[in-house]
């Protein structure tokens, strides 16, 4: 909560980097769930990046189709 507002690039490189960790296996079960709920907030953030993207291009075309 107290994190700044990550850019949708800045979470998605370390969605990347979540991945590739959990991947390569290693760790201690705590260490892959925290790992996990780490990757889950990341994807969240980029998915509510997107539909706001997306809102926004919906809005767009429906503004050009009124004029």
């Amino acid at each position: 909560m107290g994190e700044p507002q990550l850019s949708y690039e800045q979470a998605r490189a370390e969605l990347a980097s979540v991945v590739e960790r959990l991947e390569a296996g290693g760790g201690s079960l705590e260490e892959s769930l925290a790992l996990w709920e780490r990757g889950e907030q990341l994807a969240d953030i980029c998915q509510r990046w997107l539909d706001g993207a997306r809102a926004r291009l919906e809005a767009a075309r429906a503004a050009r189709e009124e004029s």
